[in-house]
């Protein structure tokens, strides 16, 4: 399972970055904007505390895709990184595949799931949030039938 510290970089290998201690929480984000700046139908996330990351090899590029929310990314072959926000002042969102051993992080829930696109579901049984667990607005545990 997960070790104290966690590992990951982009495709390239121009960043290497690690974290230490436990996740936050490990959630399928399905807004438009994690979607659009991925290409992906569906984006994972695992938080950590910001205090707790650091770049060991390379630098990122930043853009602020919204007022008060930054998407790092690698500057040499593109690679997303991680989403920070102004309203998480000391969390830092990794997007799961830069990890090294993603499969230690299994999802606990869907956020934005309002957003998500029609055709496309997550098969299991994770609780499935309008906006943010943290807003506690559950639409249903597990798929959603339409």
């Amino acid at each position: 399972m997960m070790s104290d510290i966690a590992n990951g970089g982009c495709l390239c290998g121009a960043v290497r970055f690690e974290v230490a201690g436990p996740p936050l929480w490990v959630a399928h984000c399905h807004c438009h904007s994690c979607r659009r700046s991925t290409g992906a139908p569906v984006t994972t996330f695992v938080g950590f505390r910001y205090s707790n990351f650091t770049f060991n090899t390379g630098s990122s590029g930043v853009y602020e895709s919204s007022p008060g929310v930054w998407r790092r990314f690698c500057t040499t072959c593109g690679t997303p990184l991680s989403y920070e926000a102004d309203r998480y002042d000391d969390e830092i969102h990794i997007y799961i595949s830069t990890l090294d051993h993603p499969e230690d992080y299994p999802a606990q829930s869907h956020v934005f799931y309002g957003e998500r696109i029609s055709w496309f579901d997550v098969h299991d049984s994770a609780p499935r949030f309008v906006a943010t667990a943290r807003e506690r607005n559950i639409v249903a545990h597990g798929p959603v039938d339409e």
